[in-house]
């Protein structure tokens, strides 16, 4: 109907005036409104009407309707006439849709009807909707009421039935505990009767039940019963341990271990019971250690090699001691007194089993104490480590190890400090020490504590008799009677031998041990083997003897600390000396064959060379020198070269000594060489002077020999 109006008001805007376009003049329309026209009402206001004609002035339509130059009033007519029209027509449409607008009628009043009925229908669901969810409410809050009383049941009925479990004794455990064997489910129906008897001794609670009135008695009956049949059963085990040739360790691992928790109930549940198993494992054991260690003492005994004497001293005359006393032990054994060979060996077998005496026994053979002293000790290691391991595993504690060993450490102290007394072996005694070093060691590595303070008091032990016996040697060299020790031999004397043998086997023993308090005592020991050494060499009538004497015992002491180890100061302190009477020696050996020679480079020619000599070298005081030089020299080599050959024990240091001679031969012969070039005249005997080139071919001769 709008639509149809707005049409109509178009149309009357296309039929007012011609559609020439006039220019907009406001105050013309106005002009023609006439006040008197509408003087009729007092009512009208034409208060801002300026305002709004200027407002209305930019509306598209207003200005559209103006611009046709319509009159204002026949436009307000055509419009009404427009509308009257649209409404009669829509009366006219509204009449034609009647039938439907009654039928829509109809069925708009059947859906309230259907409505109503709809919403009583669900005012009543939701009613009962409402008295469902009261009863839910009701039912949960009894849900919960029922969850925490079945809660608080489930609660009391664990703890209840924990303290049936606890309390109660099984006819089944009474059967095992009374009448069973010992095997592993008696072992754990111990450890069920262990917790029922410590639930009923621990809580409070539990005390005042009845319950336990009634169960308490059959408990204890049952604790007496395992602890007395427990008893017997290891009573009967610790037995087994002193049948003869019994091996304690496989009976101790294999059977006693395995039963390990007996020891515990008897420890928790019958202490009187447990003291007195303890007390039979202490003394049994105690016992047959004690008399297994006594038994291989005394095998170990028959195989003992004496090394040494108390007279068996580095300075002790070698004809002094008594074939008699020497005629049981072997002659190669008399080395072993100074010299370390093959002993040395007994370090690196430091962890070899121990010796079974039988099988040594059986072979004859004999060893030096060490030796033993290894094998009994390496049996005492192995039997502690093992008894000390399985007393913290069967007994729970280690401290039962002392009152188990005291017998057998009183055993082999016993035989130790019957040895002692009468060992005079010193490089034994050094091992001895090197080996409880070791022993040590070991024992720290196995970390196992229990010999520490018994290895300490045998190291505390050794070392004041090593230094009594290393006294006595040292004694001996400082009391030596020089006169029954001489020989008339420029050979090496045997007790510098026995010095250097004995002096390179504690240098090479200490290298591992690293003790101050012994080099400062070697130290001394070579000072006193100096004194004496020098003292015999004097007893020779010859200062060449002496020489000779000295170079060669300092030529063997240093081969042998060579040969040992590193000698360290002392080698170095014997090397000086052997240069110092090398160069010695040189000087008496070409004296004794060219002393005219020597005699006369050393004053004349010394004499010549400086600038205020007061008489003059001539040609008849040099030719006998020349003479005799050229006539002889070779066969005079010669003679040097046998004597040193003779004199000197060690090829190669003869050789040695030699070539120097030579050398300063030569040196002496180029001095006089010089000094003839320098007398007046001098060339004439130059025919009967050996070239230098001629002495070297020589020397170069017995330096291809060498």
């Amino acid at each position: 109907m709008a639509e149809l109006a707005m049409n109509t008001l178009g149309q009357s805007y296309n039929d007012t005036n011609d559609t020439q376009n006039h220019v907009f003049d406001l105050g013309e329309f106005v002009g023609d409104l006439s006040v008197d026209e509408d003087t009729a009402s007092d009512d009208i206001s034409l208060e801002g009407l300026q305002q709004e004609l200027e407002e209305c002035k930019n509306d598209d339509v207003v200005a559209n309707i103006l611009s046709k130059g319509t009159k204002l009033r026949d436009y307000t007519k055509g419009v009404e006439n427009n509308l009257r029209q649209v409404e009669l027509d829509s009366i006219q449409d509204y009449i034609k849709e009647s039938d439907n607008l009654v039928s829509l009628h109809d069925q708009i009043r059947d859906c309230d009807i259907i409505l109503s009925q709809m919403e009583t229908l669900l005012g009543g669901f939701q009613d009962e909707i409402g008295s469902i969810s009261s009863d839910i409410k009701i039912l949960q809050e009894k849900s919960m009421d029922m969850g925490l009383k079945l809660k608080n049941r489930k609660v009391a009925e664990s703890k209840l039935a924990k303290f049936v479990e606890d309390i109660i004794v099984p006819p089944r455990m009474i059967d095992i505990i009374v009448d069973g064997e010992v095997n592993d489910e008696y072992m754990r129906t111990l450890e069920i009767l262990s917790k029922k008897l410590k639930f009923v001794e621990a809580d409070s609670l539990v005390k005042t039940s009845n319950a336990l009135k009634d169960v308490q008695p059959e408990l204890e009956k049952l604790r007496q019963k395992a602890v007395s049949k427990v008893f017997e059963f290891i009573v009967q085990k610790l037995y087994a341990l002193r049948k003869p040739k019994t091996n304690i360790q496989i009976l101790q691992q294999s059977v006693l271990l395995k039963y390990r928790y007996l020891m515990s109930f008897l420890k928790e549940h019958g202490k009187e019971i447990y003291n007195e198993v303890r007390a039979a494992y202490i003394d049994t054991m105690n016992k047959v250690l004690s008399a297994q260690f006594l038994a291989y003492i005394q095998a170990l005994e028959k195989l003992q090699l004496d090394i040494a004497t108390s007279s068996d001293l580095i300075g002790v005359e070698a004809r002094g001691t008594s074939l008699f006393s020497r005629g049981r032990e072997p002659l190669k054994n008399r080395s072993a007194v100074f010299a370390l060979g093959d002993r040395l060996n007994i370090l690196k077998e430091i962890d070899e089993p121990a010796l079974i005496p039988h099988i040594a026994e059986a072979s004859s053979r004999k060893y030096p104490y060490e030796v033993l002293f290894r094998s009994l000790h390496k049996l005492l290691m192995d039997s502690a480590s093992s008894e000390y391991l399985f007393c913290g595993d069967f007994f729970g504690e280690e401290s039962i190890f002392g009152e188990i060993f005291a017998g057998p450490l009183l055993v082999i102290d016993e035989h130790f400090n019957s040895i002692l007394p009468n060992c005079y072996d010193a490089i034994g005694l050094m091992l001895m020490i090197c080996i409880i070093h070791r022993h040590q060691v070991i024992m720290s590595r196995r970390r196992i504590p229990c010999l520490d303070s018994y290895l300490d008091k045998v190291n505390i032990s050794l070392w004041p008799r090593f230094k009594m016996v290393f006294d006595m040697h040292l004694n001996s060299l400082r009391n030596a009677n020089v006169k029954s020790l001489w020989e008339d031999d420029v050979h090496p004397h045997y007790v510098m031998r026995r010095y250097a043998e004995f002096t390179a086997s504690l240098i090479h023993l200490n290298v591992e041990y690293g003790d101050g308090q012994l080099e400062l005592n070697m130290e001394r020991l070579r000072m006193a083997v100096d004194d004496l050494l020098v003292k015999l060499a004097k007893m020779f009538p010859k200062p060449k003897l002496q020489t000779v004497f000295l170079i060669n015992n300092y030529d063997m002491t240093i081969a042998v600390l060579k040969e040992a180890s590193e000698g360290g100061k002392i080698q170095i302190h014997f090397e000086e000396l052997l240069k110092n009477n090398t160069a010695v020696f040189v000087e008496e050996l070409l004296l004794e064959h060219f002393s005219n020679l020597i005699k006369f480079v050393k004053n004349r020619a010394s004499e010549d060379s400086s600038s205020g000599s007061e008489k003059p070298i001539t040609v008849a005081e040099v030719e006998p020198l020349v003479k005799d030089f050229a006539s002889r020299w070779k066969a005079a080599i010669e003679l040097m070269h046998k004597d040193v050959i003779t004199s000197f024990s060690n090829f190669l240091c003869g050789m040695d000594i030699l070539r120097a001679a030579l050398t300063q031969l030569l040196l002496y012969y180029t001095r006089l060489s010089d000094c003839i070039k320098k007398i007046t005249g001098g060339s004439a005997l130059n025919k009967d002077l050996v070239s230098i080139s001629s002495i070297m071919y020589e020397i170069r001769k017995y330096s291809r020999t060498f």
